[in-house]
């Protein structure tokens, strides 16, 4: 049986890594997320947090009150090395207003509407939000397909949050490398 292998990058923009909620962890992943997009035969899709100038009226920006990721905004891009890499073999984007994207979970049903063919690789920012919210409804999607989240290619708001989901998302039978 041959496997469909997809790579996902979750949310490698400039104000998860270096911009207002960025974090030194999460700046030192950006080469680790580099080299594996660079290397990856397969699917490459990515995704990318985007808010609107209401992002304060949003339930998020009432419970995270800092701006952040307002499309059109510099801090909204895709971090340049990261971009580069991606842009390379022609990744497929998906903006989503919200932590998971069912779009996502959606397309990736209909490449590989086998789920015991998928072999998803996930990878990204910020690790017990996005990444967990993705992964899971990954998991929720295509129940039988081998999901493995890079832990070295991750980062969370803080190291202690990091490990707390990768726990979780092992828990929920995602591979954790």
């Amino acid at each position: 049986m041959e496997q469909k292998k997809i790579l996902i990058v979750i949310d490698m923009q400039k104000d998860f890594i270096d911009g207002s909620l960025g974090t030194s962890e999460a700046q030192a992943i950006v080469e680790n997320v580099v080299r594996v997009i660079n290397s990856f035969e397969g699917t490459v899709l990515y995704t990318m947090d985007t808010h609107y100038d209401n992002y304060m009226n949003t339930l998020e920006g009432k419970k995270l009150p800092v701006l952040h990721c307002i499309k059109g905004t510099e801090g909204w891009q895709i971090e340049p090395r990261v971009l580069q890499a991606l842009e390379k073999k022609a990744a497929k984007c998906f903006e989503k207003p919200t932590f998971g994207s069912y779009e996502l979970a959606e397309y990736v049903e209909s490449i590989v509407p086998d789920s015991f063919k998928a072999e998803i690789t996930i990878m990204g920012l910020c690790t017990e939000i996005c990444v967990a919210s993705n992964g899971l409804l990954l998991r929720s999607k295509l129940p039988n397909a081998k999901i493995t989240v890079l832990a070295d290619c991750c980062a969370g708001v803080t190291p202690e949050s990091h490990l707390a989901a990768l726990a979780t998302l092992s828990s929920c039978q995602l591979d954790v490398k």
